[in-house]
């Protein structure tokens, strides 16, 4: 979408490559992301990602749940990212969207799915950190 996998970014002391792949549902996995909540949830997203510095190499939303691939600052962490995501959709959402309120008692489930992408095998790194020795 707006940034490649492989991209190699820095910060003020951390030279990086951080791309995750995150899936959250909605509580009860509710099919609740469907026109016109699915274009303002995008709209969130990219705005919080822009704020972070994290860009978006891959957003897509099903009517049951939001699968992102973003580039992340260690130092901030996926974590907090996902948070500040989670958060100000749910509030901007339930606001905007007031059946969202009646259906649901909180728009997410607390949990959701994380999973490095790109970079290499961990056999490949292995070797990488076994071969720094006779280096």
């Amino acid at each position: 979408m707006l940034s490649g996998v492989d991209e190699i970014r820095s910060n003020n002391n951390v030279v990086y490559r951080c791309t995750y792949h995150v899936v959250w549902c909605p509580k009860y996995r509710r099919p609740v992301i469907t026109d016109p909540v699915d274009t303002r949830l995008k709209q969130i997203i990219t705005e919080v990602c822009a704020e972070r510095d994290a860009p978006i190499v891959e957003l897509e939303t099903m009517p049951d749940h939001v699968k992102l691939q973003v580039t992340v600052d260690p130092q901030f962490g996926i974590h907090r990212l996902v948070k500040a995501i989670k958060g100000r959709s749910s509030r901007l959402l339930r606001q905007e969207f007031p059946t969202l309120k009646t259906r649901l008692p909180t728009l997410w489930t607390n949990s959701y799915f994380v999973a490095t992408v790109g970079g290499t095998t961990l056999e490949a790194v292995k070797r990488y950190v076994q071969n720094q020795r006779n280096a």
